[in-house]
């Protein structure tokens, strides 16, 4: 495994694995490592795996929003010279795949929309972004970490939680300057143009994206694939770990970028 930096952008990132390369997106207040019970994937692929602006070891507060996001990553594949590759982003990441392939779908061989939305709810959407905030700066680090557990979780058992806090690496200035770039997101219409195969993954008990969002992305988006993980809550890449990573594979070893004529 590999950690680099793209030193053009200050963009982190894990390199890991051979073969067809597969990028990995991380959620709000998350860090690349976040996706450590994907990293088996380095068996078959080659993963990158950034950290976005202001959260892990990216350093980078200006400029942060969806379209940044996603050009950072554009450019990391520039610069690692990756025409296409398969993209995967959990949450905000789902978000940030989705305006990849706006700004550069000729990059995009398949895409994976895990515990993602393509829009947050208008007017509530910014009320709940106030919200959580608010809770951030009158609540202490501790209090906001068993907040994130309890409503990120099916299953509250101690190596959930033990697991996540691996994951978690939020500079709060990044976190609340991405909430407000989440809330302003409708990529509803952008839906149906997509036409590269795609997996939407949605969890059961996902308090925070409810599973009608990911059957509502699966009907606008042709060709697509939908995968709904039982006993599962938001954070399911972790909780459902096994069944995730199976659906996924599953869904790229029908897609080989060696079919592409």
């Amino acid at each position: 495994m590999e950690e680099q930096n793209a030193s053009k952008m200050a963009l982190p990132f894990l390199r890991m694995g051979n073969g067809e390369p597969l990028v990995l997106l991380h959620g709000l207040s998350e860090c690349k490592e976040g996706w450590f019970k994907q990293f088996e994937f380095a068996d078959q692929y080659q993963l990158i795996i950034p950290d976005l602006r202001g959260h892990g070891i990216n350093p980078t507060l200006e400029g942060i929003s969806i379209e940044n996001f996603a050009s950072d990553v554009i450019s990391l594949l520039d610069l690692l010279k990756i025409e296409r590759a398969h993209i995967c982003g959990f949450s905000m990441g789902g978000i940030v795949a989705q305006e990849i392939y706006r700004q550069a779908p000729e990059k995009c061989f398949s895409l994976v929309f895990a515990c993602t939305t393509p829009y947050f709810f208008d007017r509530l959407g910014r009320i709940i972004g106030k919200f959580v905030k608010i809770r951030s700066l009158i609540l202490s680090p501790n209090q906001r970490k068993n907040i994130v557990f309890r409503s990120s979780f099916y299953s509250w058992k101690k190596e959930n939680f033990d697991d996540l806090d691996k994951c978690l690496k939020a500079n709060v200035e990044g976190v609340f300057k991405s909430i407000d770039a989440i809330v302003e997101v409708d990529n509803r219409s952008l839906l149906p143009e997509i036409t590269v195969p795609t997996l939407v993954i949605g969890a059961q008990y996902d308090a925070l994206i409810p599973v009608k969002i990911a059957i509502f992305m699966y009907k606008h988006i042709q060709n697509s694939d939908l995968v709904i993980l039982k006993k599962a809550g938001h954070i399911a890449k972790i909780e459902a770990a096994k069944e995730f990573n199976q659906c996924m594979l599953h869904f790229l070893s029908k897609h080989p970028m060696a079919s592409e004529s």
